[in-house]
């Protein structure tokens, strides 16, 4: 089992963070079957606090990974090695009694929910926590192992504030249910509505409509910044911007392009590096440029981000 310690992040975007691009390879998977879920031998039927994700429900667990962790199985149901895992996270899943919930998501059946989290093959396990990704690890993985996996991601889940509980089961009687949360402001849903059909110039004017209604509007100059990092990196290659930067590396564009990449990855340490690193070097339209920028990036992550108070700091002090 390949690993990755969750770390807690920044996720306060309307927009889930996946990439569409990309395929997962299944040319490997040539090992003994399995009968479907369900069936004798075969993996067992999602129900409780497990769940088979498809387009239809994938936006809506990504915002739900907000209130509670969400845990995602990329699989195919039917190949053993795949099977075997999925019957060992679906018991885990109904022993946390609804800390997270597991999703599991056929490659097979639906490859474009596969494709958004990059993966290379499956089995694959991914937690989502506030709609960023958290790889975890890939292939097998005994009991003990996912076991501490798991803690780890509910241990970032908790210093993030994620911790209700997901349906599907009687909740824990010493916890209470989990708040609704109220209906967005009918412009917020209008910019959100606007990013789900790809339509980011109509997402920013919905956004600039209410900051001039409410200047004070937090919610509103997230968003909009989040949607003009959308815009800027809609059709950016990384390659191409990385190499950009490294044959100009006192670039100040080229150094802004690599930033964007960078947050829109969720490298938010790098992002604020890069530019906070060339503002010294750069003259006063360089260094505007970066300040700019900088301010819609810790809006992106969030103005209560640590690593946004810091960056902050810094900036302030080679400025003034």
């Amino acid at each position: 089992m390949s690993s990755t310690s969750p770390q807690p992040g920044p996720a306060r975007s309307a927009q889930p963070e996946f990439a569409v691009r990309g395929a997962v390879d299944l040319s490997a998977l040539n090992r003994p079957q399995a009968p479907p879920p369900g069936e004798p031998g075969g993996a067992p039927e999602a129900g409780g606090f497990v769940v088979d994700v498809s387009e239809a429900n994938f936006e809506q667990l990504v915002r739900d990974s907000a209130t509670y962790p969400v845990v995602i199985l990329l699989w195919i149901p039917t190949d053993q090695a795949n099977a075997e895992l999925g019957a060992t996270m679906g018991r885990l899943a109904q022993e946390y009694g609804g800390r997270f919930l597991l999703g599991r998501v056929d490659a097979q059946a639906s490859p474009q929910v596969a494709a958004a989290f990059q993966v290379q093959g499956v089995p694959t396990v991914v937690a989502v926590l506030q709609g960023q990704p958290l790889p975890l690890f890939q292939g097998a993985a005994d009991e003990q192992q996912i076991r501490g996996v798991l803690d780890q991601v509910l241990a970032a889940a908790e210093q993030n504030g994620v911790t209700g509980r997901a349906p599907g089961g009687a909740p824990a009687t010493d916890e209470p249910e989990p708040e609704v949360e109220p209906p967005l402001p009918p412009l917020h849903q209008e910019a959100y509505d606007a990013i789900e059909r790809d339509d980011l110039e109509s997402a920013a004017a919905a956004y600039e409509k209410a900051l001039r209604q409410d200047p004070k509007d937090a919610d509103a100059t997230a968003g909009l910044a989040q949607v003009h990092l959308m815009q800027r990196t809609r059709d950016s290659d990384l390659a191409a911007v990385r190499q950009a930067a490294a044959s100009a590396p006192s670039d100040v564009d080229a150094a802004l392009a690599v930033a964007d990449m960078d947050m829109l990855g969720g490298k938010v340490d790098d992002a604020f590096a890069r530019l906070l690193d060339l503002l010294p070097e750069t003259d006063a339209d360089g260094k505007e440029k970066i300040r700019v920028r900088l301010l819609e990036l810790f809006e992106v992550a969030g103005t209560a981000d640590p690593r946004v108070s810091k960056a902050r700091k810094r900036l302030a002090i080679s400025l003034y």
